[in-house]
């Protein structure tokens, strides 16, 4: 394959695969306050995303191939637990896809009331999809572009809102957080933990990234920055504004925009939640596409998955097959259960923490140019942040339901079939040899 992704393209895609703007932080605005949310928005990442970014720099950077977190879990615990890990972030994709397109059309109803209706959501989320679809089909490269031009878009009316705040005169001071603290540092916690997830998905396209043993770690380290920037930044900025935050709710930073520079300004904000969703999902796209193709590679999907287009290597059938499959999802219509998201990503993120250590131990003389310092050890300690704020995270909301279930049970009835389903994979292939 043809390896045309750079730092800054790699970087780029990596923050909407992560972020996309501080878009969704308002939620824990509401509930802790500025003082509490600035200080979890500048802790979570220290012990949730500063792990996992090491993790796939070492990994994306010793085993640079394509498919990412599937081919590192397969090489150190074998293709059984590969499939699980495979699984386990497909399934939760479904649950986590079908919240970009609605972003889209949430805000972009603000510049054309007329597109709310079941019927109009629907096709325009549907025609977002197609778009990211036929973008992805261009390849790598051009994902990796517009994801650049895209978040210089985004995040120039926050840079604008933040500039206009320090120039300000701080305001009233903000009201602080209704509810009682323990709780609220909880749930934003758990908030941020959503927000701040998924930096293993820029590895997928680790056989499409130029001199992949430098580009991982220098794009991994630029795309945390910019992450934890522009969520505090903006955040920081509101609260000098002196707004109340407990007027706080989704699409609150449209009118921080106009509180801080009017009518423009707030217009800006709203364009901008519209290329967050596409961005995001453009990325995302492009990530969860090559872990179909890698399965197929091993023999657990169809051939098909893995044909690739002649000129730009992207794994067309596969591409084809996800944004078919996430626009199906669009009719469920799923509310944002960042329980399950938390739940089933968090069980693939710890499988991926085991291969890492179990690939220091097995293959100690595996080059690996970007190296978490502290032998075994290290590795072992990184992960017992992110496996306490999982622990945290899934007792503090152990009573969510989706439907008549609870949302732990349903999380463990998806991820047991993925069992299931690799031992049809098994016989199927028996059959065929």
């Amino acid at each position: 394959m043809r390896r045309t992704l750079t730092v800054v393209p790699l970087a780029a895609a990596t923050f909407f695969m992560v972020a996309g703007g501080p878009y969704g932080l308002e939620e824990i605005v509401q509930k802790a306050g500025y003082r509490s949310a600035i200080a979890i928005l500048l802790l979570v990442p220290l012990v949730w995303s500063v792990p996992s970014a090491l993790m796939v720099a070492e990994l994306s950077s010793s085993l640079p191939e394509e498919g990412g977190y599937y081919t590192w879990v397969r090489r150190a615990l074998g293709p059984f637990w590969g499939f699980q890990e495979a699984w386990l972030s497909l399934v939760a994709s479904i649950f986590d896809m079908a919240i970009y397109p609605t972003l889209f059309v949430l805000y972009l109803a603000h510049f054309f009331p007329a597109v709310k209706g079941e019927a109009r959501e629907f096709a325009l989320g549907a025609a977002m999809i197609a778009l990211c679809a036929a973008w992805n089909l261009r390849g790598a490269r051009s994902v990796g572009g517009s994801s650049v031009a895209f978040g210089v878009l985004l995040l120039a009316p926050f840079a604008v809102l933040c500039g206009l705040a320090m120039l300000r005169r701080a305001g009233s001071p903000a009201a602080p957080a209704a509810r009682a603290v323990p709780s609220a540092m909880l749930e934003g916690i758990l908030i941020a933990m959503w927000n701040y997830m998924g930096w293993d998905n820029a590895s997928t396209v680790a056989g499409e990234v130029e001199r992949p043993q430098r580009t991982y770690p220098a794009a991994i380290l630029g795309a945390v920055l910019l992450t934890v920037s522009s969520y505090v930044l903006p955040v920081a900025a509101a609260a000098r504004a002196g707004i109340d935050p407990g007027r706080w709710t989704t699409g609150s930073w449209t009118e921080a925009g106009a509180a801080l520079g009017g009518r423009l300004l707030a217009a800006a904000v709203v364009a901008g939640g519209a290329l967050c969703g596409i961005g995001m999902f453009n990325a995302l796209l492009l990530s969860y596409s090559r872990v179909p193709a890698a399965l197929a590679e091993d023999g657990f999907l169809p051939r098909i998955f893995a044909r690739r287009h002649p000129r730009t290597d992207a794994p067309t059938f596969s591409i084809l097959a996800c944004a078919i499959c996430w626009t199906a999802a669009l009719t469920l219509g799923f509310d944002r259960l960042i329980e399950l998201d938390v739940l089933l990503y968090g069980g693939s993120l710890m499988l991926e923490f085991v291969a890492l250590t179990t690939l220091r131990r097995r293959e100690p003389d595996l080059a690996r140019p970007f190296r978490i310092p502290g032998g075994i050890a290290g590795t072992v300690l990184i992960a017992l942040g992110p496996l306490a704020l999982l622990s945290i995270a899934l007792v503090q909301n152990r009573g969510e339901k989706i439907g008549p279930l609870n949302a732990l049970v349903f999380g463990g009835v998806l991820a047991a079939a993925g069992p299931v389903l690799y031992a049809a994979s098994r016989k199927a292939r028996a059959r065929k040899h």
